[in-house]
C-alpha cells in the first residue's frame, strides 16, 4: 500500500520572506486553515483573526503553496521548501484553481500589514483535487439493463486517467463495472459491487450533508493491525442523503477510491453525486477538515 500520511496539519519551520525590519508590526498569524477538495481546485478557509485583532494594521492575506511528496518517509516533512504565491485576498477564503487532479499540494496563509510587514505562515494544510460529477441517473437493472451499471474509471489500457474514462454508465450485465443498481422484491434499490476487487461501505452512521462532506476512505479494522480490512462485496442499500465509499483494484498494487452520495431513490432509478481519486493508493476523497 502506498505511504499515505492521513490528513494532518504540519508546523512550518521555514521563515517567511517578508522584511521584518520594515516600520510597523506584523499582523497576527492566520489560524485554523482548512481545505475542501474540488475538481481541479482546492478551496481554502481560515479564521479572520489577523484582521479582527487590528483592522487598522491589516492589509491582505497571502496564499502560498508548494509540492507535497506523498511517499516521503515517516518523520520527514512531505512539503517542499520552495513556496509559490498563489494570490492575495482581503477575505479569509481563497480558491486555488488550475490544479491537476490527483496531484497533492501543501498550502499556507500569511497576513500583510499596511506598512508591508508580513506575518509568519499559518499551519499547513495539504489537499489533492479529484474529478467529480453531480446528478448522475442510474436505473435499476430490472428497469433498464443498459443503464444500470457504473464504472468510476474505465481505463483504455494506458493507465492514465483521462476525462472521457471517468464516470461511465454501462450495462448491468457488464462484468467490468464497479457496481450495478439492483432492486429486490419490495422495491428497495441496492448498490451491488460487481468487478472483482471492488467493495463498498457506508460513509459514517448517518446522513451525509453533501458530496464535499465525505472525507478520507475509512480504514476498517482487520486481523492484522497494520492492514485495513477489505470493503464488503455484498449489496448495500441505496438511501437518499447517505454517503458511500468504494474501494477498487486497477491491476496494480494500489487501491483506487471513489465516493458516492445518493440524492434521490425512486422505484425505477436513483440519482447520485460521485467523486474519484485519481492518485493511486490515495484514500483522500473530498476533504473539509482542519
Amino acid at each position: 500500500m502506498r505511504n499515505w500520511c492521513g490528513p494532518v496539519l504540519l508546523a512550518l519551520s521555514v521563515a517567511c520572506s517578508s522584511d521584518q525590519t520594515s516600520p510597523g508590526n506584523a499582523p497576527d498569524v492566520p489560524v485554523d486553515l482548512s481545505s475542501t477538495t474540488l475538481n481541479g481546485a482546492v478551496a481554502l478557509t481560515w479564521d479572520d483573526n489577523s484582521y479582527a485583532s487590528d483592522p487598522e494594521n491589516f492589509e491582505s492575506y497571502r496564499v502560498h503553496s508548494t509540492s507535497y511528496d506523498i511517499d516521503a518517509p515517516a518523520g520527514t516533512d512531505p512539503c517542499d521548501t520552495s513556496w509559490t504565491l498563489e494570490g492575495t485576498t482581503v477575505a479569509p477564503e481563497f480558491v486555488v484553481g488550475a490544479m491537476v487532479n490527483g496531484v497533492s499540494r501543501c498550502f499556507a496563509v500569511s497576513a500583510m500589514s499596511r506598512t508591508g510587514v508580513e506575518s509568519g505562515f499559518s499551519e499547513i494544510a495539504f489537499d489533492t483535487p479529484r474529478p467529480d460529477s453531480r446528478n448522475q441517473v442510474i436505473y435499476a437493472v430490472q428497469v433498464r439493463s443498459d443503464s444500470s451499471g457504473f464504472r468510476f474509471w474505465d481505463d483504455d489500457g494506458d493507465n492514465v486517467v483521462e476525462a472521457g474514462e471517468l464516470g461511465r454508465v454501462r450495462p448491468g450485465d457488464d462484468s467490468n463495472i464497479d457496481f450495478l443498481v439492483d432492486r429486490d422484491g419490495s422495491g428497495t434499490l441496492f448498490l451491488t459491487p460487481v468487478r472483482a476487487g471492488t467493495g463498498v461501505e457506508f460513509y459514517g452512521d448517518g446522513l451525509t450533508a453533501d458530496l464535499t462532506s465525505i472525507d478520507v476512505a475509512p480504514c476498517l479494522p482487520g486481523s492484522d493491525p497494520a492492514q485495513c480490512a477489505a470493503f464488503t462485496a455484498t449489496p448495500i442499500e441505496a438511501a437518499p442523503g447517505f454517503g458511500y465509499v468504494f474501494e477498487m483494484t486497477a491491476g496494480d498494487e494500489f487501491f483506487r477510491y471513489g465516493a458516492v452520495r445518493v440524492t434521490h431513490v425512486g422505484p425505477r432509478f436513483l440519482i447520485l453525486d460521485w467523486a474519484f481519486q485519481t492518485d493511486p493508493g490515495n484514500p483522500e476523497l473530498l476533504i473539509g477538515r482542519k
